[in-house]
């Protein structure tokens, strides 16, 4: 990192960075062996100018669950209810979203709530894989209707700095997966 670079911890505090800061902070750290990410996470967006920047969170973005190596549901959110709802990632929404930017303002966040609940599952939409990305291999989220592999490092045993590579976008989207120790406190769909 450059002497005015964002330090990990301040990453981390402010959940922002430039592009480039937070790829050296991804690229310092070590790589997650897929059997390690196997539970519930939390996410969390990094922000760093990336068109997809502020869309996770203002449609109520929880995170994701790995359930074993060929059954992860990459897309969690927070029903209207409470609870935890599995919803299938769908290439026309992403494109849909990216076009209507003015959707990020919290006026529209029921109308996104809405559109999760019609795009909910049971099904796994992604798969883990060990892949070589940026010089290590690492344990890889693959998505089964799209064109993007998610790639971790591990920060802590609890703490996982994710980069979302999507073919076609030279920008990565980067996000935090914190672990969730208590996931017995969220309602949850039961288990396909």
């Amino acid at each position: 990192m450059t002497a005015t670079a964002s330090a990990p911890s301040a990453i981390l505090e402010s959940r922002q960075a430039s592009t480039e800061d937070a790829l050296n902070w991804f690229d310092s750290l070590a790589p997650v062996d897929a059997a390690a990410l196997i539970g519930l996470w939390r996410g969390a967006e990094i922000r760093t100018g990336h068109p997809m920047d502020g869309w996770l969170e203002a449609s109520g973005w929880y995170g994701k669950e790995f359930v074993d190596a060929e059954t992860v549901h990459p897309l969690l959110f927070r029903g209207a209810r409470g609870g935890i709802v599995r919803v299938v990632p769908n290439p026309l929404a992403m494109r849909s979203l990216r076009r209507m930017p003015f959707l990020k303002a919290p006026f529209w966040r029921p109308a996104l709530q809405m559109t999760t609940a019609l795009l909910a599952t049971q099904h796994s939409c992604a798969r883990l894989r060990m892949v070589e990305c940026r010089g290590q291999v690492s344990a890889a989220m693959d998505y089964d209707s799209l064109p993007i592999i998610d790639c971790f490092r591990r920060i802590d045993n609890d703490r996982i700095l994710g980069i979302m590579d999507e073919k076609g976008v030279a920008q990565p989207y980067v996000f935090l997966l914190e672990r969730d120790v208590c996931p017995s406190r969220y309602p949850q769909q039961p288990r396909p």
